[in-house]
């Protein structure tokens, strides 16, 4: 059975990272959508702003430009693919493969925060 399409509209994701998680280190992003447009804004941690930008395939997949401004006065921009995974408490995790324009790329992870612990 397939999953129902995914509306990203007013959800708030943070690093799935252990290391960044536990720390409350983490830049929070809250996602908006509108047809296939996706766009969200995010901060926290060294990220002092940060907007992405970009389109929504039917299975979830996120196409997505980004950048963001770090507390070190660096810019960083790049672009993502997202993947969704579906957790068993209806959160979703998306897996993020990325390359920013320094020609660094990486791969992580991301989660829905849930709504009781969103700040």
């Amino acid at each position: 059975m397939a999953e129902p399409r995914i509306d990203y509209n007013n959800r708030f994701f943070s690093s799935s990272a252990p290391e960044t998680a536990a720390a409350g280190d983490s830049p929070i992003g809250h996602y908006h959508q509108l047809g296939d447009l996706v766009w969200a804004e995010f901060h926290g941690g060294k990220v002092l702003t940060g907007r992405l930008v970009g389109t929504c395939a039917l299975d979830g997949t996120l196409q997505l430009a980004y950048c963001q401004v770090l507390s070190d006065g660096s810019v960083v921009a790049g672009a993502c693919t997202s993947k969704p995974e579906h957790l068993p408490d209806g959160r979703i995790r998306l897996h993020e493969e990325w390359h920013r324009l320094d020609g660094s790329t990486g791969v992580s992870r991301i989660e829905e925060v849930p709504v009781r612990t969103r700040h």
